[in-house]
């Protein structure tokens, strides 16, 4: 595990939209698992002017999202489809066959649906960097407290803290979704390369149980303390509650100077 430390929310932005430009540069058909949430604007923001200004071409690249909430059909401007239209892929030229996010509209076998996307990420090749933020509890994607590590793409029930964090982006007469369609754990722990991005005091909590804490279903994003390559990016405030910032300082500035042409 990299944890690498950046001053404040731009900072973890540009950081990470490096990450990813060097990962497209040097495999154009790289396969990116995608996700969604406030913390994923900047690094979108960032990655769409690289497109625009240094010509980072995406044209061979594939993403599948984690996620999407059930019930929200594409055009409703919460659904996971409308975020990443309007923040990611109306900027950038992936083609839109190259592009897979869960379907929230989707009825009926929802277990041969999930296997179905499940198929779609093996037929691409697997995914080589999946992109993750961190949720206030610890999770990533919809893997709430008490998912199962080895948990596969499936319908998934929200908690109540969950219900309560995304509730002011729906208006105060609209029912939010209950449920949501979310790759699993062991989905996540099958990329090849993890990055994990977090910003601010809320997140500091969440960043020091995955990084520092007991490997636990209560805290589904320490299950990456055991995928052999993930790379975390946090600002100060985010940081601020790790016992072991000196070291991680130290480990980013040796490993940068010993393996220069690492994809991060």
């Amino acid at each position: 595990m990299l944890v690498v430390l950046e001053q404040d929310y731009e900072d973890v932005s540009r950081e990470a939209a490096r990450i990813v430009a060097h990962a497209v540069r040097s495999r154009p058909a790289v396969v990116l698992g995608l996700a969604t949430g406030a913390t994923m604007l900047g690094l979108y923001r960032e990655l769409a002017r690289m497109h625009r200004e240094q010509g980072l071409d995406f044209s061979r690249v594939a993403t599948f999202n984690l996620d999407e909430y059930v019930g929200l059909n594409d055009d409703h401007p919460q659904s996971f489809h409308y975020f990443m239209r309007h923040r990611f892929f109306d900027h950038v030229n992936i083609p839109a066959a190259n592009i897979h996010i869960p379907e929230g509209t989707k009825r009926g076998d929802f277990e041969a649906y999930c296997a179905s996307y499940e198929e779609s990420i093996r037929r691409a090749g697997g995914i080589d960097l999946q992109i993750l933020g961190v949720g206030r509890d610890g999770h990533v994607g919809f893997n709430e407290p008490s998912s199962s590590l080895g948990s596969r793409t499936r319908l998934k029930t929200l908690s109540k803290e969950t219900l309560e964090d995304n509730r002011r982006f729906f208006s105060p007469d609209e029912e939010m979704p209950q449920c949501a369609i979310t790759m699993g754990i062991g989905t996540i722990m099958e990329a090849r390369r993890v990055l994990i991005l977090a910003s601010g005091s809320a997140k500091a909590r969440s960043v020091v149980k995955a990084i520092e804490g007991p490997v636990t279903a209560a805290v589904t994003s320490s299950a990456l303390q055991l995928h052999p390559d993930v790379t975390f990016v946090v600002d100060e405030d985010a940081a601020s509650e790790l016992h072991h910032k000196e070291y991680y300082r130290r480990a980013m500035d040796i490993t940068a100077r010993l393996t220069p042409n690492r994809l991060w």
